[in-house]
C-alpha cells in the first residue's frame, strides 16, 4: 500500500507539473495575441493604411482576436489553479502516508524486537535447564574434584544444583512473560494496527486518485470551454450588425467602394483646370506672308488651316525656325496626345515603347540613343539563345542613318540581369525600347544566363585506402569544390554501423572470468575467430598488427559479436564475413584486449611483472616471468597462450610481414599490461620487455600441443 500511494502521488505532482508548463503555454499565446492585436490595430489607423469598410472589418477582426485572448488568459489561469490544487493534494496525501508508514513501521518493528527477546530468552533457558540437568545426573563437566568454585570460595554439589535450579526457575519465568508479551502485541498488530494502517492508506490512495481523476475531468471540461468560447467569437449564434462573424466582417469589404469614396474625398484637393492649348499663328507672319491677290491656289485658306492643325507637309520647306510651343508643354497633360505627328511625318515608335515626352524629341537631340537594342535572353527566349549572333542592326526610327557608333552587343552577366535584382543598364537609360527580357508583364521564373564554366574532367573516384584527389588549385571555382562537411568516409567506404539494440550477451568490456562462467569457453570465441582469419589470411600481410583497419568495419564486427558471437557471420574462415580486411580483424583482437576491465596480465601481476623485467639477466627474466604467469587464473593464462603461440607464428613470417618480435612487442605492450594504481609512464619500456621475453622464449614458456 505504501507503494501505491506513492505511485498515486507520482503521478498527481506530475500531471501538476503538466497543467504548470501548460498554463504557462497558454498564458504566452494569449499576451502576446493581445499584444500584437493591439499594435497591428494601432498601424492600420494610420493615414498610410486603407480606409472605408476596410479598415472596420480590420477592427472588428481585431476585436474578434482580442476576445479570444481573453478566453485564452482564463483558461490560462483555470490551469493554474488546478495545479495548485493538485499539489497541495499531493502534499497532504505524502504527508499522511509518512505518518502511516511511521506508525505502521514502529508497530511491526516493536513486535519483531519482542519476539528476537522472546527467542533469546529461550535459548538462555534451554542452556540453564541443560546445566540443571548435568548436575542433578551427576555429570562431572564442570566441576573439578566434585567441587565447583565460586566468587565466595568452593561450592557443593548440593549448592550448585539449588543454584542452576533457581536461575532455571527464574528463566523459566523470564521466559514465560516474553512469549506473552509477544503474543499480545502480534495480536495487536494482527487484529487492530495493522488493519487501521492498511485501512488508512487506502483511504488516502482513493483520495489521491479521485483528486486527480476530478482534475483531469475539470482539464477536459476547460478545453472545451476554451473552443466553445472561441468558436462563439469567430462565429456567433445570433446575427446583427454588433454580432457579426469573422467572414462576415471579411465579406462586408467593398474594394470599389473604398476606392470611390477615395476618390471622392480627394477630388476637391486637385488643382483647377487649365484651358486646352491651341496654336495661334501670329497675325503680322499671316500677313507677311499671305500670297498675293488672283493666285492660282483658289483653296488657299482651307490648306492655311490645315497646317495650322498637323504642321508642315513632309519634305516642305521651314520658312521659319520652329518656335518652342511646336512639341506643346512637357509638363501638360494633353501635350502628348495633341503634339503627335502624323505616322507619315514623325520617327515611328519601335515596338513595346510607349508615347512619351521622351519619345517626341527628335533622335538627334536624345541622349544616349543608339542603333538598335539586343534583348536580354529570357526564361522562354529559347529561340534567342540558340540562334547565331544578330546582324547588323537596323534603324530604330523610320528613315535616315543610326546616329552615333553601332554599340556591340551586351555580354551575359549574372550581375546585370533583371532576375538577379539589378537594373538592365539599356532600359534604364530611358533611350529606345525597352529590352524584352525586362518587361513586366513577364512574371514567370527564369534562369539566369549561363556563364560558360571551366569544367574539369571528371576522375574516377580514388582506389580503397587512398585520400581523395584535391580537385582545382586556390583559383578554382568554388562552386565546384565540396563543402568542409559534406562526407565523412570516402564513397567506397562502408558508412558507420547503425545502432543497434542493446547487446543481449556482450562480449567486449566483460572479464575474462565471467565469458569463461558464460559461455563455458577458455579462450574467448572473438580471440579465437581473430587469431583464425590473421592465421590463415595475414600471416604474409605486411605490417599485421601494426597497420590500422577500417573503424566502421571494426565497430560493425564488434556489435555483432556482442549480439550475437555464435553467429554463422562470425565464422572467419569465410573472408567475406569480415569484408576482406585482415587489418580490420587485427585491429577488433587488439580492441578487445584493450576494453578488458582486467587487462590479461591482470593489475594484481602488474607491479610483479615490472620488477621481473628489471632482470638484467636472461635465464632470471624468463624464469620470473615464468613463474607469473602460470599463477594467472585459467583463463587468462588459456588466452595468454593461444595470443602467444599466434605472434609466435607471425613471428615465424617476419621476413615477409616485417613485424619482428619487437614490432609486436611495442604494439601488445600496452594493450596486455594495462595501466594499475601507482604506474607511470616510465614503465612504457618495462611493458614492452615483459611482452618482448614472453614471445622470444614462447615454447620455453607455454607447450605448443593442441
Amino acid at each position: 500500500m505504501l507503494n501505491r500511494l506513492k505511485q498515486s502521488i507520482a503521478s498527481a505532482k506530475e500531471f501538476a507539473l503538466f497543467l504548470k508548463k501548460r498554463s504557462a503555454l497558454e498564458d504566452e499565446h494569449a499576451n502576446g495575441l493581445k499584444k500584437l492585436c493591439r499594435m497591428s490595430q494601432d498601424s492600420i489607423q494610420r493615414t498610410e493604411h486603407r480606409g472605408g469598410s476596410f479598415a472596420r472589418a480590420y477592427d472588428e477582426m481585431m476585436a474578434i482576436h482580442e476576445r479570444m485572448a481573453d478566453n485564452g488568459v482564463q483558461f490560462a489561469m483555470s490551469l493554474h489553479t488546478m495545479h495548485d490544487d493538485l499539489i497541495e493534494l499531493a502534499s497532504i496525501a505524502e504527508k499522511s502516508r509518512k505518518g502511516w508508514k511511521q506508525n505502521g513501521l514502529s508497530a511491526e518493528q516493536r513486535v519483531a524486537e519482542l519476539e528476537a527477546a522472546m527467542r533469546k530468552s529461550k535459548a538462555k533457558y534451554d542452556s540453564l535447564a541443560e546445566e540443571y540437568d548435568r548436575a542433578r545426573t551427576g555429570d562431572p563437566s564442570g566441576r573439578q574434584g566434585g567441587k565447583m568454585f565460586g566468587f565466595k570460595g568452593p561450592k557443593s554439589a548440593a549448592q550448585h544444583e539449588e543454584d542452576l535450579l533457581r536461575k532455571t526457575q527464574a528463566a523459566d519465568q523470564d521466559y514465560m512473560s516474553r512469549v506473552q508479551i509477544a503474543q499480545n502485541e502480534r495480536t495487536e498488530l494482527l487484529t487492530r494496527t495493522r488493519p487501521e494502517t492498511v485501512k488508512a492508506l487506502q483511504d488516502i490512495v482513493r483520495e489521491c486518485d479521485s483528486g486527480v481523476v476530478l482534475q483531469m475531468q475539470k482539464f477536459a471540461s476547460f478545453n472545451e470551454k476554451l473552443l466553445l468560447s472561441n468558436g462563439l467569437s469567430i462565429s456567433p449564434l445570433k446575427n446583427g450588425p454588433e454580432a457579426r462573424s469573422l467572414r462576415e466582417c471579411v465579406l462586408a469589404i467593398d474594394n470599389e467602394k473604398d476606392l470611390n469614396d477615395f476618390l471622392s474625398n480627394h477630388y476637391a484637393r486637385l488643382p483647377p483646370k487649365s484651358g486646352e492649348p491651341k496654336y495661334e499663328r501670329n497675325p503680322l507672319l499671316e500677313q507677311a506672308h499671305r500670297p498675293p491677290t488672283g493666285s492660282t491656289y483658289p483653296n488657299q485658306p482651307q490648306q492655311q488651316q490645315q497646317q495650322q492643325q498637323q504642321g508642315p507637309p513632309p519634305g516642305a520647306a521651314q520658312p521659319l525656325p520652329p518656335q518652342p510651343q511646336m512639341f506643346g508643354s512637357a509638363n501638360s497633360r494633353t501635350s502628348t496626345f495633341d503634339t503627335l505627328p502624323p505616322s507619315n511625318q514623325g520617327p515611328v515608335p519601335s515596338y513595346g515603347q510607349s508615347a512619351n515626352p521622351g519619345s517626341m524629341i527628335p533622335p538627334a537631340q536624345r541622349p544616349g540613343s543608339q542603333p538598335q537594342h539586343e534583348r536580354t535572353f529570357s526564361h522562354g527566349n529559347v529561340a534567342a539563345q540558340n540562334a547565331g549572333p544578330p546582324g547588323p542592326p537596323g534603324p530604330q526610327y523610320g528613315g535616315g542613318p543610326p546616329r552615333g557608333p553601332v554599340a556591340p552587343a551586351p555580354q551575359p552577366q549574372i550581375a546585370n540581369s533583371r532576375f538577379n535584382g539589378a537594373i538592365n543598364p539599356a532600359a534604364s537609360q530611358g533611350g529606345g525600347a525597352p529590352q524584352l527580357g525586362a518587361l513586366t508583364f513577364q512574371s514567370q521564373p527564369s534562369q539566369p544566363p549561363q556563364q560558360p564554366l571551366q569544367l574539369q574532367p571528371h576522375q574516377p573516384p580514388p582506389p580503397f585506402g587512398q585520400p581523395p584527389l584535391q580537385q582545382g588549385g586556390p583559383m578554382s571555382n568554388p562552386l565546384q569544390q565540396h563543402p568542409p562537411n559534406s562526407s565523412a568516409f570516402p564513397r567506397n567506404q562502408s558508412p558507420p554501423a547503425a545502432p543497434q539494440m542493446a547487446p543481449s550477451r556482450p562480449v567486449f568490456g566483460v572479464t575474462l572470468s565471467r565469458l569463461y562462467e558464460r559461455d563455458g569457453l577458455a579462450v574467448p570465441m572473438v580471440v579465437y575467430q581473430c587469431i583464425q582469419a590473421v592465421d590463415l589470411f595475414g600471416l604474409t600481410l605486411e605490417g599485421i598488427y601494426r597497420l590500422s583497419g577500417s573503424l566502421p568495419h571494426v565497430n560493425k564486427l564488434k556489435n555483432q559479436f556482442d549480439t550475437d558471437s555464435g553467429s554463422a557471420n562470425l565464422d572467419f574462415r569465410n573472408p567475406e564475413n569480415f569484408f576482406h580486411d585482415v587489418n580490420s580483424v587485427a585491429g577488433l583482437l587488439k580492441q578487445f584486449f584493450r576494453d578488458l576491465p582486467d587487462p590479461l596480465l591482470t593489475k594484481e601481476h602488474y607491479s610483479a611483472f615490472i620488477e621481473a623485467a628489471k632482470n638484467e639477466d636472461d635465464t632470471v627474466r624468463r624464469d620470473s616471468l615464468h613463474a607469473i604467469i602460470n599463477s594467472l587464473p585459467d583463463p587468462n593464462y588459456a588466452t595468454l597462450r593461444a595470443l602467444t603461440l599466434h605472434l609466435h607464428r607471425v613471428i615465424d613470417n617476419s621476413g615477409v610481414n616485417r613485424m619482428s618480435c619487437q614490432n609486436l612487442a611495442i604494439v601488445f605492450g600496452p594493450t596486455l599490461m594495462g595501466t594499475a594504481p601507482g604506474s607511470n609512464i616510465s614503465d612504457a619500456g618495462w611493458q614492452v620487455r615483459v611482452v618482448d621475453t614472453i614471445l622470444q622464449n614462447t615454447y620455453q614458456i607455454f607447450d605448443d600441443d593442441d
